[in-house]
C-alpha cells in the first residue's frame, strides 16, 4: 500500500498537541509533543492493515472511509494500492466537532 497523508490531517494532529502543549506548559514538554504526534503520524500508516475501515460518525466526513486508533479518528481514500488521509480528529473532539458542524 502507498499512503498519502493530505497537509490537513498532519495539522490536525500537530495543532491537537501545540494547545495541549500551551494548555500544560510546566508538564508536557517539545518532547512530549514531538512523541505525540509521531505515533499519531505513524498509526496512520496501520489504516487498512490493523486499523479497519469503519463507516464515518462525522457529516463532514461523508463520502471518506474512517479508521481510528487509539486516540486519532482518520477519513481516508482508497484508490487502487493507494490510502489518501485526508482529516484527522482527536477522540475526545468526536463529539464537538460533530456539533460545531451543524
Amino acid at each position: 500500500m502507498n499512503y498519502i497523508i493530505k497537509p490537513r490531517a498532519s495539522r490536525k494532529i500537530f495543532s491537537f498537541y501545540q494547545n495541549v502543549a500551551k494548555k500544560y506548559r510546566h508538564t508536557y514538554d517539545r518532547n512530549d509533543l514531538k512523541r505525540n504526534a509521531h505515533d499519531a503520524i505513524f498509526s496512520m500508516y496501520e489504516i487498512e492493515r490493523t486499523l479497519f475501515r469503519r463507516k464515518p460518525t462525522l457529516s463532514r466526513w461523508a463520502g471518506y472511509h474512517m479508521a481510528n486508533s487509539d486516540k486519532w479518528y482518520f477519513a481516508y481514500t482508497i484508490e487502487g494500492e493507494t490510502i489518501t488521509i485526508v482529516d484527522a480528529c482527536h477522540a475526545q473532539n468526536m463529539r464537538s466537532s460533530e456539533s460545531n458542524a451543524k
